[in-house]
């Protein structure tokens, strides 16, 4: 038995991904979907596969070279694209005298082929050809009458008829005799669905071969990939985690995200549950979001820092099954908090883990794990959060015309003020409520993929501005004391340096989450972020004037004018 894998495609929903990498070398659970399917046709019995090529042509040979599968690998190039029927046709050659196999690169499946071959080869009718079908709604577009006979394809079809019992979708997996390429054109394209459509018209006989209670994805799109990386991941992800669980039925469920794109579900398995993060399709992983993830969020582990354990990924698709933490995040915990006295316990034990990061995670961090930048500088200061504040909340979202260079010299005097009076340290980067758990009383930090080298007092910034969560004046100035009280002792700095540094990060973090805000309500409309901004414009003044208010005279003048004017509702003195 011998095989084609057709591979030539250019797979265009699934670009721009493919413009740099060949669909068939996607890998799926970290193994190519090319080589899956040899692999699974060399169970079946086959001897000889090949493989047709086209786009990024040059890759895949490359990668069938550069590895043994057990069994001779042909590459057929085909330099203009011939169809699945042009490029059986292309083989006359590679065919021997008994049937072959044709299968699409870029599907993954359970289905056993050689099952498949002796159903072809057994038949008593020696049909021409076997197509392999399911049940896939809204893919059903094979027809079939009460005999298994396939009797037709929809694109064909013109009207209803009653004749056919049957609708089916086609696997991608056929099965021929080499009769068939008296059916193919002797060069060029050839349409092998039109192909068989010809041949039916003709009383050749095409046979279904109906599979049932199998696995069977295509990668054609972005999700489906994601899916079947999903599928083959989950159950040895909950293996991992959970060693009482064999085989048994996952469920999956969204949950609801918060500012990024990614997306988060619930898997569920009996009466276990893992959190699986999706960051999308990521074929360069330097420097990406699901690196930092994945390499930041297990040295932390490992430091001792309270994170969920990472228990499986797939960083190619995006995917990190990791620890469920429950659903109580810091601000559902201060709403449900018995007393004042409980709420700033919690918070002590939240920054006494946010020194953790730099006591104990940040000696072995290296910054290679990092996205976006190395560190918290200076040009981060300058784009991500003051160019990030003037363009998507000003203009963007108040729909201002504040032109970046003619407040230029106080953000350069702003970044310059907060590095120089910032504690190094490494800083997780959105410290704020909703990224720390609580589990039996405990913080535990989620979203630690921005973790960088930085001032460590922008953490605290972070926490304790979080507009998410109205601590107080009084609670937040003793929180402030105690967190500049833990730094001194534990990592040896001034109190007063402390907090002068904490001043300058106060104002920084709020210009990023002015940004931030404006961007999702806006741009990405999620409008439940809209009704923090109030809160955090009418602050922004104040904070300004604690850090120096001299210093920063059109900015303090802008604030001032955003919080009595847009904001009227909200003063502006409240966070003096």
């Amino acid at each position: 038995m011998k095989a084609l894998i057709l591979a030539a495609g250019f797979g265009t929903r699934l670009a721009p991904y493919t413009e740099r990498m060949p669909k068939a070398l996607f890998p799926v659970s970290g193994r190519p979907v090319l080589a899956r399917m040899i692999d699974n046709l060399k169970r079946a019995g086959c001897c000889a596969v090949a493989v047709n090529t086209h786009h990024l042509s040059e890759q895949i040979k490359a990668y069938l070279h550069q590895n043994d599968f057990g069994l001779p690998v042909e590459i057929s190039h085909e330099p203009d694209i011939l169809g699945t029927g042009g490029a059986i046709r292309y083989l006359a050659d590679f065919w021997d005298d008994t049937p072959f196999i044709v299968v699409n690169a870029d599907i993954v499946t359970d289905i056993d082929l050689a099952n498949v071959y002796q159903a072809h080869i057994s038949g008593l009718d020696a049909p021409a050809v076997t197509l392999v079908l399911h049940d896939r709604p809204p893919f059903n577009q094979v027809r079939i009458d009460e005999t298994g006979c396939v009797t037709g394809f929809k694109r064909f079809s013109k009207g209803s008829d009653n004749r056919f019992q049957q609708r089916l979708a086609f696997t991608g997996i056929h099965v021929m005799d080499r009769r068939i390429l008296d059916w193919l054109p002797e060069r060029g394209f050839c349409d092998i669905i039109a192909a068989y459509d010809k041949m039916i018209k003709r009383g050749e006989r095409l046979n279904a071969h109906i599979v049932q209670d199998h696995y069977w994805q295509d990668m054609g799109t972005p999700r489906r990939l994601r899916d079947a990386a999903i599928d083959l991941l989950a159950p040895g992800a909950f293996e991992t985690a959970f060693s009482d669980l064999r085989g048994d039925q996952i469920e999956r469920h969204c949950l609801k995200g918060d500012g990024s794109d990614r997306q988060w579900f619930r898997l569920t398995c009996r009466h276990h549950r893992l959190i699986l993060a999706d960051h999308g399709l990521t074929p360069n992983l330097e420097g990406s979001e699901v690196n930092a993830f994945v390499t930041i969020g297990r040295h932390l582990r490992a430091c001792g820092i309270p994170v969920p354990a990472i228990v499986a990924t797939d960083e190619f698709s995006g995917l990190a099954f990791v620890e469920d933490l429950g659903d109580v995040h810091l601000q559902q915990a201060v709403r449900q908090a018995q007393s004042p006295e409980a709420v700033e316990m919690l918070y002590k034990k939240v920054i006494d883990t946010c020194l953790d990061l730099t006591e104990k995670a940040g000696p072995g961090f290296d910054t290679a794990w990092t996205c976006q930048t190395k560190a918290y500088d200076a040009d981060l200061i300058l784009d991500k959060e003051c160019r990030y504040f003037v363009e998507a909340f000003l203009n963007g979202y108040l729909d201002m015309d504040v032109r970046f260079e003619d407040l230029a010299a106080e953000f350069g005097l702003l970044a310059k003020r907060t590095l120089a009076w910032g504690v190094a340290g490494l800083i997780h980067r959105d410290f704020q409520s909703r990224n720390i758990m609580i589990v039996d009383g405990r913080p535990y930090l989620i979203d630690f993929q921005g973790a960088r080298p930085g001032p460590i007092q922008y953490d605290i910034a972070s926490l304790l501005i979080d507009p998410y969560v109205e601590l107080g004046e009084t609670l937040k100035k003793s929180l402030l004391s105690y967190a500049a009280d833990q730094a001194c002792m534990r990592i040896q700095c001034k109190q007063s340096a402390f907090i002068q540094g904490y001043r300058y990060c106060a104002v920084t973090r709020n210009l990023q989450m002015l940004g931030a805000f404006g961007f999702l309500t806006r741009v990405k409309g999620k409008q439940g972020f809209e009704k923090w901004i109030p809160k955090a414009a009418a602050n922004l003044a104040g904070h300004i004037r604690q850090a120096d208010e001299n210093a920063f005279p059109r900015l303090l003048g802008l604030a001032a004018t955003i919080g009595k004017t847009v904001y009227k509702d909200v003063s502006i003195s409240s966070d003096k």
